[in-house]
């Protein structure tokens, strides 16, 4: 498994449009608002760094998200 962190920035007034739409992305656990640097920060479970790569690319399409930015935990098997 993986699970990513997208930060994102998002136009200002499309905060709540993007959030409807982030909350609909297969993979997106948890969708968290921040004040400071990055606008929100979604959680993504996904079983490989392809799919995750997909669900950010989803993520990039969502009208009003401006820039994203992900880092990646990936669980190894030993590490259970």
């Amino acid at each position: 498994m993986v699970i990513g962190l997208t930060m994102m920035n998002v136009n200002r007034g499309a905060e709540f449009e993007v959030w409807q739409e982030l909350v609909k992305i297969s993979g997106v656990t948890r969708v968290m608002h921040f004040f400071g640097e990055f606008d929100y920060i979604a959680i993504i479970e996904a079983n490989d760094l392809s799919e995750l790569n997909r669900t950010v690319d989803d993520i990039k399409l969502i009208q009003g998200v401006t820039t994203t930015r992900t880092f990646v935990e990936h669980l190894l098997s030993f590490m259970k």
